[in-house]
């Protein structure tokens, strides 16, 4: 039985076409599609979608990127989607925590970073990537991954961070205790350190380092990484203690 590409107009007699290779059996929207299948399925299916990219990010998390940036991509949430869908879950996680993140912190010296924070976290959490991304390419040159792929693969690095980062604002929906939770920052600081490290050596460990030579790179990377964000910080404190008001 043939059909006609409802995208393209094409006769179409598999499952799919063969000019645009759009499904046969697309059809129109209704409601339950949309919440079954658009919703459920692409974001919440775990052999694909969002799900599935956090669950990659924290068993095998270079491994899995690399074979995303080799090719295998079909399964993988688009990064700037990960990212934006995080950056959403924390906002909304943040209106039910019972005290505000920026208390755990002197007010008085962060005040510019938490104000632009506040309104451009959906830019700044971009900002230190491009640094990051020639960093890796610089050290790992001998890998032979360009630019652009060194910039995919710290973007999915920053989703696994934002994931960690979410661990905060969870734990401050349940105490307020300004101690333990400048405790539980400081661990999600060293926990961000180590998966940094176990990201960067398993991405890099089949492109032929001696192991001494990846370790000492992993670990410079690892904080490049730190160092380059923290400076970031200091510079978006600056210019919001002096043109945000």
């Amino acid at each position: 039985m043939t059909s006609n590409c409802l995208n393209c107009n094409e006769e179409i007699a598999g499952k799919f076409c063969s000019n645009c290779s759009q499904s046969a059996s697309t059809h129109r929207f209704s409601l339950s599609h949309v919440i079954q299948h658009d919703f459920i399925h692409g974001i919440f299916h775990f052999d694909k979608g969002f799900f599935y990219t956090i669950k990659e990010l924290f068993t095998r998390p270079g491994n899995s990127i690399r074979e995303y940036i080799q090719g295998k991509r079909t399964k993988h949430f688009n990064y700037f989607a990960t990212i934006i869908l995080l950056l959403t879950i924390g906002y909304f996680l943040k209106k039910w925590t019972k005290i505000d993140t920026s208390s755990i912190y002197d007010q008085t010296e962060l005040s510019g970073l938490f104000k632009i924070l506040k309104d451009y976290s959906k830019f700044t959490v971009f900002l230190h990537i491009p640094i990051i991304a020639l960093g890796s390419f610089l050290l790992f040159k001998k890998s032979k991954q360009n630019y652009t792929e060194n910039l995919v693969l710290n973007l999915y690095l920053q989703c696994g961070i934002l994931t960690i980062s979410l661990i905060l604002p969870v734990i401050m929906i349940f105490t307020d205790n300004r101690d333990f939770l400048l405790v539980v920052n400081n661990f999600l600081t060293v926990l961000t350190f180590v998966y940094l490290i176990i990201f960067y050596y398993q991405y890099f460990s089949v492109f032929n380092f001696k192991k001494s030579s990846l370790i000492i790179r992993v670990i410079s990377m690892a904080l490049i990484f730190l160092i380059t964000k923290q400076v970031m910080n200091i510079v978006l404190n600056t210019i919001g203690q002096h043109y945000l008001h």
